[in-house]
């Protein structure tokens, strides 16, 4: 599914209304029955519940105004703060004012402060009376085009609407959220139902404004999708049916040479089991081979951890390391593989930014560059512009900030375009592994994945990560395609486990043991229609 920033929604609005001949006015009256829609199957009977709405002077106020319209013809009690000067809204939400204002719908001005009494107009009381007694809030205050702090009497009642303990379903998104970022603009509604339209915006899918969106509802409201079609949007949430299309189904007439050879180059004392999670984690994925390149001092822990991996010794003088004087023997062992996997564990020296290097340079198979690998990138990340072939990097925030020489708080606001700005200058598949996981494509495609809780954020998680990747990649499916699946049947796998044992103890190897059960849950039915089933609706 497309995600849309705010100026593009507003720029398909214009299109459907000036290209296709749709009234804007109609647009919003089918944007009011879809909130209603809604309502009704909160509260169930609407007739005789008593619904406050809050209207702020734009277009949102004006679905809002269309709302209450068709509430009170369903027998609701309708209550209407105004949260502007009824003289300053115009076009067609003034239209639907002006038709709730001839209904005799009870409404009032909350304007602001009484002059000189530094109290707010007795427009604060009815809004708190009325709430005492509410079924439910409806927020239309703000739209997508918000930015900027929210101060004064709009803050106060936001405060208020979160302080009164109802439901509320927010019209389009949620007043407060910037819905280009995410980011809150001091304060926010928190709503339970956010009714968004035509495509949902990408401020309601990142962090936070995901979290007070509540149950996020994409309506259509009647847009052409030859509109939405021809504009070019580059940003999609990850949907399972997406996922199910680039998993290839299996031939009865196969053997494990059908399914691809990963490498994993990974280890160093006291780090063995990142290697070994990626190893299974690439199993479990479908490959049907699996080498581990190990330190060669260590040979003895892996052989004990792990059965079905293929390990290989590479010298390490018994410094617990692969050394660099091992990468003659590593390139004879990156023949004849489909995909090498370096970085998880491997720890970082002069040897092993050397060995990191190199592989970049002569590796002729894709890459996925995980962990240390990207600690040694890091060193010079014009590095990456001698690939000879197609690369997937998965850094988490701290690993993106060293990356770029930005700080973590400044990729974490801006994670959507910090990973497509990276993938397009360095050329490279890119993993923003977080809450909210980003896989950006050079040609600045993004992915946003919905998969996945709290609970993945411990130890090993992103080694499981680069194992399924990898053992996707292997099997023949795109590098690009393998970072949307991957991140998605990760985010799955974590869900499903925690599921079974609760966020706080879980840990990496519970994953592994979700994956064929997490693959299972994305193709299932494929050749069928297959209902979107992330963490929002799509109605």
């Amino acid at each position: 599914m497309q995600v849309a920033t705010p100026s593009q929604m507003r720029e398909i609005d214009k299109r459907a209304i000036t290209e296709y001949g749709i009234p804007g006015i109609v647009l919003m009256e089918n944007a009011a029955l879809q909130v209603v829609r809604e309502i009704e199957k909160m509260l169930g009977s609407i007739a005789g519940r008593e619904i406050l709405i809050f209207a702020g002077k734009g277009n949102n106020g004006g679905d809002a105004f269309a709302v209450a319209r068709h509430l009170h013809n369903r027998g609701a009690s309708i209550g209407l703060c105004i949260l502007a000067d009824r003289n300053s809204i115009k076009g067609d939400a003034a239209v639907n004012l002006a038709i709730v204002e001839k209904m005799g719908l009870k409404m009032i001005e909350i304007t602001g402060k009484v002059p000189g009494s530094g109290v707010y107009s007795n427009g604060m009381q009815y809004a708190s009376d009325w709430l005492a007694g509410a079924d439910l809030v409806v927020d239309g205050i703000f739209g997508t085009g918000l930015k900027g702090e929210i101060t004064g009497i709009e803050a106060e009642i936001i405060k208020l609407i979160n302080s009164c303990g109802k439901p509320v379903i927010s019209i389009d998104i949620p007043s407060g959220i910037n819905g280009e970022t995410g980011e809150v603009c001091g304060v926010c509604v928190n709503a339970r139902i956010t009714v968004t339209f035509g495509l949902p915006k990408i401020g309601l899918v990142l962090f936070p404004g995901c979290k007070y969106a509540g149950e996020l509802v994409v309506a259509d409201i009647g847009i052409p999708p030859e509109v939405t079609g021809s504009m070019g949007i580059k940003i999609h949430v990850i949907e399972k049916q997406m996922v199910a299309s680039m998993i290839p189904g299996r031939e009865k007439q196969t053997n494990k040479g059908d399914y691809g050879k990963v490498l994993i180059i990974s280890g160093s004392k006291g780090m063995t089991g990142a290697g070994c999670l990626a190893a299974r984690a690439a199993h479990r994925s479908g490959a049907g081979l699996v080498y581990l390149a190990v330190p060669g001092s260590l040979l003895p822990v892996y052989g004990a951890s792990l059965t079905e991996t293929i390990i290989i010794p590479v010298e390490d003088q018994d410094k617990g390391h692969i050394v660099y004087d091992g990468m003659g023997f590593l390139e004879k062992q990156m023949e004849g593989k489909n995909v090498i996997a370096a970085g998880p564990g491997l720890s970082v020296n002069e040897d092993t930014i050397e060995l990191i290097f190199r592989i970049i340079e002569k590796s002729i198979m894709p890459l996925v560059l995980d962990a240390d690998a990207l600690n040694a990138i890091a060193r010079d990340v014009s590095v990456l512009k001698k690939l000879k072939t197609t690369a997937v990097i998965t850094p988490h925030p701290g690993e993106m900030a060293r990356l770029t020489g930005k700080s973590t708080a400044q990729i974490q606001e801006d994670r959507v375009n910090t990973a497509r700005e990276f993938a397009s200058k360095w050329g490279v598949i890119t993993v923003l592994k977080g809450f909210r996981t980003i896989v950006a494509l050079p040609d600045e495609t993004a992915y946003i994945n919905l998969t996945g809780n709290p609970g993945m954020a411990t130890a090993g998680t992103g080694d499981v990560l680069t194992g399924i990747i990898a053992g996707l990649i292997t099997q023949g499916i795109k590098p690009g395609d393998a970072a949307v699946a991957g991140v998605y049947l990760h985010g799955l796998a974590g869900d499903m486990a925690a599921a079974k044992k609760g966020e706080y103890g879980l840990i990496a190897s519970d994953l592994v043991d979700e994956i064929p059960a997490a693959v299972m849950g994305a193709v299932e039915n494929r050749d069928r229609t297959l209902s979107y089933s992330c963490c929002f609706l799509s109605r």
